[in-house]
């Protein structure tokens, strides 16, 4: 619970180093968050939104949930990329799909850079 607390009060900090236990803590927090909201919009009836022509639906809940937590977690994913030695512009090889997605998820689960690097000193040493 403290990695994502962490990253929320680094809420838009691009630069710097961030552990495979940060990223991965933040991410199944928004997973875990995300599933209550998705639970309790349907529980309460609020507001649904149609998602594209498939006819997908989101409540207003997971949808401001979602836009607040998208700064930090682009920022974290940066921060870890940096940790593995890569610059955070690799991110944007998500547009690339199916084999974009793959390549980051190689680079996230990745072990980090031993020592210092250009982006900072390794987190796991602090």
């Amino acid at each position: 619970m403290n990695y994502y607390f962490s990253v929320l009060k680094k809420y838009a900090v691009f630069n710097g180093r961030a552990r495979r236990a940060e990223y991965w803590y933040f991410v199944l927090f928004n997973a875990i968050v995300s599933i209550i909201l998705g639970i309790l919009g349907k529980a309460i009836g609020v507001f649904n939104v149609t998602i594209g022509t498939v006819g997908s639906e989101m409540n207003i809940l997971s949808i401001i949930y979602g836009l607040a937590v998208f700064l930090p977690g682009l920022a974290v994913c940066v921060r870890r990329l940096h940790d593995t030695g890569k610059s955070g512009w690799m991110v944007l090889i998500n547009l690339i799909p199916l084999i974009g997605q793959i390549w980051i998820l190689v680079l996230i689960i990745k072990d980090s850079t031993p020592g210092e690097n250009e982006y900072g000193s390794n987190p796991k040493n602090l």
